[in-house]
């Protein structure tokens, strides 16, 4: 049984494994490494494959325990470090070329945006996700996914306004 249980869940994994991936990525940078949230959700999914009542909304699934994991793991590290998770920066190690590093940027600007936000913007604009379907993610109402997917690009625009001023030199500091 286990077998077919691989065999099964690998089939319905490996076509959603790339947007899995980019949600991953964007959504924990500077938090901590998009591939130990991949694996632990990976995990937890096919451990609970069986249960799975709509196996074919997989990646739907996959990005609900990870916003889960994400939260669990915040709660934790809060109490016992008394570090704000946002204090501790880590680098994405496998961004190498012009367009990684332009990616990386934009991961950057994106971690800046509050969470529902930030969570929103990643599920549509980069894993591809439908608007129903962030609403049952994120369990919410149509308008409240709408509005958090205006006000983040809004917020995205002038987080990366304000970066390529001040990478210019463009930018007035006020003394």
């Amino acid at each position: 049984m286990s077998k077919t249980k691989q065999i099964a869940f690998l089939k319905l994994y490996e076509p959603i494994h790339t947007n899995f991936e980019k949600f991953c990525r964007a959504r924990v940078y500077g938090e901590m490494e998009y591939s130990d949230l991949m694996n632990e959700a990976v995990f937890v999914a096919y451990s609970k494959f069986d249960s799975i009542k709509n196996k074919t909304s997989l990646l739907s699934y996959l990005c609900g325990v990870s916003i889960r994991l994400l939260a669990n793991s915040k709660r934790k590290l809060k109490p016992e470090t008394g570090l704000d998770p946002k204090q501790i920066v880590i680098v994405d190690s496998n961004a190498s070329t012009d367009k990684d590093v332009n990616v990386s940027l934009l991961y950057e600007a994106i971690s800046y945006l509050p969470e529902v936000q930030r969570e929103c913007l990643i599920l549509f604009e980069i894993t591809g996700f439908s608007i129903k379907e962030i609403m049952e993610i994120q369990n919410s109402s149509e308008s409240a996914i709408k509005q958090r997917l205006r006000r983040g690009r809004q917020r995205l625009t002038a987080i990366l306004s304000f970066e390529s001023k001040h990478k210019l030199g463009r930018v007035d500091y006020e003394k």
